[in-house]
């Protein structure tokens, strides 16, 4: 009983241990790949007041505006008037 509690504990912290170290190697892409999302979303949300356009905002459009800049918002509103 004692040893299965200890074997548990164990195993437990080295699946800790593993994320950690997963967080703090990867940490600095996740945190660029945040900031892509969040300013296309930001962009998507000023686009979204010019009266005409209209831009859904969703995952796949923030993505695109994200990682494509102005450039991929311009194509979606251009997409957006066709």
């Amino acid at each position: 009983m004692i040893l299965s509690g200890i074997l548990t504990l164990i195993v437990l912290l080295l699946i800790v241990i593993l994320i950690i170290k997963f967080i703090i190697s990867y940490g600095g892409l996740i945190l660029k790949i945040g900031v892509h999302l969040l300013a296309g979303w930001i962009l998507l949300g000023f686009v979204n007041i010019v009266p005409g356009i209209d831009i859904p905002i969703n995952l796949l459009t923030i993505i695109i505006s994200g990682f494509g800049g102005v450039f991929g918002t311009f194509i979606l509103v251009l997409l957006s008037l066709i």
